[in-house]
C-alpha cells in the first residue's frame, strides 16, 4: 500500500522536478503533488510525496525531516487523511497568532442565566436609526461650533499685517475717485501753486 508524506516549509521557488530529484535519493517517488494558490498560481509552501513501499517512506522521514533544502529546513511527516485532521487544516488546536479562548463574558460566550426578579433595564435613548426622534433647529454640536469660532484679527501671509472688521471704514461719505485705466485718464494739470 502506498504511503503519502507531507513535506512542509518548502521554499516558494521549489518545483516538482526538484522534489522528485531530492526524494529520489531514497527511491523514485510514485507521485509528487505541489499545490499552488488558485488566485496567484504560486506554490503554497508544501507538497505531498508518495512512495509505494512503507520502508522507503519511513527512511525518507528519518533522513529528510529537519534537513535544509533550498535554504529552508523541511518538515517531513506521514500525511494524515483529511477527516483525521479535523476542520481548519493540518494543525490541531488553536491557530498560532490567533485568539485561543475568550472570556466567558464576551460576545459568543455562554448565555447569562435569566433572573425573573431582576429589575428591567431602562429604555435606551435612540439618537440614530429608524426609531430616532427627528432633530429640529440644528444640533447642540453645531451651535457650539458656531460659538467656538474665533473672533478678532485674521492674519494674512503676504503682508504680515492683521486686519479686522474695524479696518473697513464705511462711515466716510467722501470717496476718492479711482483711476483704474491709466491710458484713458487725463493727467492732472499743474497749477501755479504746485510749481
Amino acid at each position: 500500500m502506498a504511503v503519502r508524506l507531507f513535506v512542509g516549509n518548502l521554499s516558494y521557488t521549489t518545483t516538482e522536478v526538484d522534489l522528485r530529484t531530492y526524494f529520489g535519493a531514497i527511491a523514485p517517488p510514485s507521485q509528487v503533488v505541489l499545490p499552488v494558490d488558485r488566485e496567484t498560481g504560486r506554490p503554497r509552501g508544501f507538497a505531498f510525496v508518495e512512495y509505494l513501499d512503507r520502508a522507503h517512506a519511513e527512511k525518507a522521514i528519518q533522513q529528510f525531516n529537519g534537513q535544509v533544502f533550498n535554504g529552508r529546513p523541511l518538515a517531513v511527516s506521514e500525511a494524515r487523511a483529511r477527516e483525521d485532521r479535523g476542520p481548519g487544516g493540518p494543525p490541531s488546536g488553536p491557530r498560532p497568532g490567533g485568539f485561543g479562548t475568550r472570556p466567558p463574558s464576551s460576545f459568543g460566550g455562554p448565555p447569562r442565566p435569566f433572573d425573573p426578579n431582576a429589575a428591567p433595564a431602562p429604555p435606551r435613548s435612540r439618537n440614530f436609526g429608524p426609531d430616532a426622534k427627528p432633530q429640529r433647529g440644528g444640533s447642540a454640536k453645531a451651535k457650539k461650533k458656531e460659538s467656538d469660532r474665533p473672533r478678532g484679527p485674521i492674519p494674512l501671509k503676504n503682508t504680515g499685517r492683521s486686519f479686522t472688521l474695524d479696518d473697513a471704514d464705511t462711515t466716510t461719505d467722501e470717496a476718492e475717485p479711482i483711476d483704474d485705466d491709466f491710458a484713458t485718464s487725463k493727467p492732472k494739470e499743474e497749477t501755479e501753486e504746485e510749481k
